[in-house]
């Protein structure tokens, strides 16, 4: 895994096709302080993802078990790295990352999993429905789940299955 301490991090280039130094926000997440925002902001944009974004997988991963609670913030950004990953104009994970990246994808879909004994809140269980989805190899599941908000969830429910009319609930 990439420590938070090596210079390459300021190489790696995230969401906006540019550099952006991942360590910094990661080292102030691993103190406890809030940067989702960030995260969110700078290893994603419009579909786009960089190296930096696969690299701060492990990183979250890490910081993530450790932690008390996991929110969505954790699972979602997770959900939407792995998903943008495919994009055929987004890179491939590098030969230096593919091990430590694949490991922490499967260790987010054991936290998803340990997680949903407790977690209520949709947006979380969606999340972390499609961690578990994109470990297991699922992409277009994982996808799917990931990009529902709660609106076209009840909206495909109508569609497909009129549920309103025929069931309780």
């Amino acid at each position: 895994m990439l420590s938070l301490e090596d210079e390459k991090w300021k190489e790696l280039h995230g969401g906006y096709k540019m550099p952006y130094d991942a360590s910094i926000a990661l080292r102030a997440m691993q103190d406890g302080i809030d940067v989702w925002d960030e995260l969110w902001e700078e290893l994603h944009h419009q579909g786009d993802v960089g190296v930096g974004s696969y690299a701060a997988i492990p990183q979250l991963v890490r910081i993530a078990s450790e932690a008390p609670d996991r929110d969505w913030n954790f699972y979602g950004l997770v959900a939407t790295i792995e998903v943008e990953r495919h994009r055929k104009d987004n890179p491939t994970i590098p030969a230096w990352l593919r091990v430590d990246y694949d490991n922490a994808l499967a260790q987010a879909s054991a936290l998803a999993l340990a997680d949903m004994i407790t977690k209520t809140d949709s947006a979380t269980t969606l999340s972390m429905f499609s961690v578990v989805a994109l470990a297991k190899g699922e992409l277009k599941l994982g996808a799917m789940l990931s990009g529902l908000d709660a609106s076209e969830f009840d909206e495909w429910l109508e569609d497909r299955l009129a549920w309103s009319e025929l069931y309780r609930e």
